[in-house]
């Protein structure tokens, strides 16, 4: 019975994907659905002078709901820093906000915040999860873009900068051909390589391998601007939204004629400089290389002619007549022949003597020392440029690169009134982006709006941000939803005028209480009765550990900095056979303390203090991160090496000027909660420090593991 449905499914699969893309009676009333209407401003109730909240209070009397009371000033301002930037405010930031009762305090605060370099930083984490950037290609080799970086600030710059965001949509989507010329804009096209990408060597089936290329480009697009599953219509018309398997097709024909490419952004004067500079590096490290070769050169000769001896006549036969003489099947043979008995390089390592061994070890240390005073790589753009010629994209049955169905132009969506893009290579991608941000466009203003409430409302309107489609989730309020999204046009798509007005409400600065009788009522806080508590992500737990014990380094941008990793996470990574350093990192320990943003990110390589709270993989799209609460996480706040060298910074930071136990303690409670300790903590503190006579960093190490640490109020 299996088979027969089977049979069935793919039988429809194939009927679907006939269909004529401009058949409208397909597309019917799914066209209807309100996320593909036109936003239009709704009306404001008048039931407060500030219209978020007068859209929340009406949905509050339709529920029998009612608001929470305001949070205390000094929870306050913990609240929107920490949110705004990532990043604690100073016990000194704190008492001067809840001293300060002039009408305008908080706005001012809010202005500071919002002018902060650390602003950018925040963002920017969350726009790279939506987008799945990482540093490395991920899949089993997983090599790093030693120049994706450069996107990474980009997005961090074009949030300080308060670039709008139909601007920061299409220098991502088409800077290259809207803005000839400027290097940001050519930077920002690394938002169609921001994903994975499999590179191995070996024999590769080069169609099978772009197809995966276009894609992730398609679903990057789809994912991150239009907030829709058009990847479901890859081997069919998608079964519930209007995305005929055709408009897949037509959007990843937009894409068909883009090449991925590294373009250098210097002056021919840079460039000689660089290559001079590179000529006297490589000289310098050539002795080191040419020895450890000199090492390794008789141990794989003895390897090749010990595996030669064993192998086929065939194949040393294939072997045996020079390159030029063979026919192509000899050929094949030489070349397998050639690849069983070459070795790889952990057998030849493994094969040295010990004494040997023990030699090359230090040279290889002496080469890894010297790569740190390699000449920076040229300026780089990791982008994408256009093909001369752009190849047939056809719709594929099932998504099968292998069965061609019949051939596409490139184009938009058909249900939102889309029209064709141009057939020219050059073009495809500055009409996807002017459509997209379109002031009209139904979905653009809408889905960001949403992501920027998520962001500092601890969840969305519509709860799936990648999806508003009609299985997506339920707008909690479609009203307020429409105008936050005409107020961001309207507002020129100023997102920090959308986060100034969001901070500004009521809602945000109630209470995160939680009050039973409104609970049963909406127990998952969908109409913002309350503010949602939220846990900090791995990354500002990380940033708020270092600012608190005065070690962070607030430098902004750069190359991605790889930092110690614990030994058992170096054993799953690298071989025992490879006994030196394969993750070098700088000396320098002030770089080891940048902002978590800045730490090299590998696809297959987490680390744990991240991993353990919920960092994503960066495989995937994440609109919504995980917030799991699991033994891990208390373990590597407690345990770790990194938790514990911090307690140590944060415990020497409160002894100068403090001699007694209760000076250290206040001292510790500005510093990580900026507030004083209550009486019962002051007295737990004493009885840890002098009755137990525990170190002052075991009682900094608990500190930092306070809930209150961890939760922004």
């Amino acid at each position: 019975m299996w088979k027969s449905l089977l049979l069935a499914a793919v039988a429809l699969s194939l009927i679907a994907a006939s269909i004529n893309p401009k058949d409208e009676a397909w597309i019917g009333t799914r066209r209807s659905y309100w996320a593909f209407q036109p936003v239009v401003r709704p009306a404001v109730p008048n039931l407060s002078p500030n219209p978020i909240d007068a859209f929340l209070l009406e949905q509050f009397q339709a529920k029998g709901l009612s608001p929470s009371p305001p949070l205390d000033r000094a929870r306050l301002v913990r609240r929107v820093t920490l949110d705004l930037t990532g990043l604690p405010p100073t016990a000194a930031e704190v008492q001067r906000f809840v001293a300060d009762r002039s009408p305008n305090a908080y706005e001012q605060l809010v202005e500071r915040l919002l002018a902060s370099p650390a602003y950018g930083e925040r963002w920017a984490l969350r726009w790279l999860d939506t987008v799945r950037y990482a540093d490395t290609n991920g899949y089993e080799l997983d090599a790093e873009r030693p120049h994706a970086w450069r996107f990474r600030d980009y997005v961090v710059n074009s949030f300080n900068s308060n670039k709008p965001y139909d601007r920061f949509l299409k220098e991502q989507i088409a800077g290259d051909e809207l803005y000839p010329g400027d290097q940001a804009a050519l930077i920002a096209t690394g938002f169609h390589r921001a994903g994975p990408i499999h590179l191995v060597g070996g024999n590769q089936d080069e169609e099978m391998n772009r197809q995966e290329v276009l894609t992730e480009m398609t679903l990057g697009v789809s994912n991150v601007f239009l907030g829709m599953t058009v990847g479901c219509a890859r081997c069919h018309n998608h079964k519930f939204d209007p995305i005929l398997q055709a408009d897949y097709y037509r959007l990843q024909a937009i894409f068909a004629s883009v090449a991925l490419k590294d373009s250098e952004i210097v002056t021919p004067a840079e460039k000689a400089a660089h290559e001079a500079a590179m000529k006297a590096f490589e000289a310098r490290l050539k002795p080191i290389t040419d020895e450890i070769a000199a090492i390794e050169k008789p141990v794989r000769e003895r390897i090749k002619e010990e595996r030669k001896a064993k192998l086929e006549k065939r194949f040393l036969d294939a072997m045996a007549i020079s390159k030029d003489k063979r026919t192509p099947e000899q050929e094949m043979l030489a070349k397998a022949g050639n690849g069983q008995i070459s070795p790889t390089w952990d057998v030849v390592v493994n094969a040295i003597e010990p004494s040997e061994k023990a030699r090359r070890v230090g040279l290889r240390q002496q080469m890894h020392k010297l790569e740190f005073e390699r000449p920076e790589p040229l300026r780089t753009a990791y982008a994408v440029a256009n093909l001369d010629k752009a190849p047939v994209t056809h719709m594929l049955k099932l998504g099968d690169h292998r069965h061609k169905l019949d051939p596409v132009e490139p184009g938009f969506l058909t249900a939102l009134g889309a029209i064709d893009a141009p057939g020219a290579p050059t073009g495809r991608r500055a009409a996807l982006a002017e459509w997209l941000a379109r002031p009209d466009h139904p979905l653009t203003a809408r889905v960001m709006a949403n992501r920027i409430w998520l962001l500092r409302m601890g969840s969305g309107i519509v709860p799936t941000p990648n999806d508003f489609g009609i299985l997506g989730g339920k707008a909690s309020n479609r009203k307020l939803l429409d105008w936050l999204a005409a107020e961001f046009v309207s507002s020129g798509w100023d997102i920090k005028h959308m986060d100034r007005l969001i901070v500004s409400t009521a809602a945000y600065r109630q209470s995160a209480d939680i009050d039973a009788k409104k609970a049963a009522i909406d127990g998952e806080n969908k109409y913002y009765w309350r503010m949602n508590r939220r846990r900090l992500e791995g990354e500002a737990i990380r940033d708020s550990i270092l600012q608190t014990t005065g070690q962070l380094n607030p430098r902004l941008g750069g190359v991605p900095v790889k930092v110690p990793i614990e030994p058992e996470i170096y054993d799953i990574i690298f071989t025992e056979a490879e006994p030196d350093n394969l993750w070098p990192v700088l000396a320098d320990k002030r770089e080891h303390n940048r902002r978590s943003l800045y730490l090299l990110n590998k696809r297959t390589v987490r680390l744990p203090l991240l991993n353990n709270f919920d960092q994503p993989d960066a495989v995937s799209s994440c609109p919504v991160r995980a917030n799991s609460t699991h033994a891990l996480q208390a373990l590597t706040l407690m345990n770790s090496d990194f938790v514990f060298d911090q307690a140590t910074a944060f415990a020497a930071r409160l002894e100068p000027g403090c001699s007694t136990p209760q000076c250290r303690i206040n001292r510790a409670y500005e510093l990580a909660l900026q507030r004083a300790p209550k009486p019962v903590e002051m007295q737990l503190g004493l009885d840890f420090l002098n009755r137990q006579k525990m170190p002052l960093v075991d009682f900094c190490r608990a500190l930092l593991n306070r809930h209150e640490f961890v939760y922004i109020p």
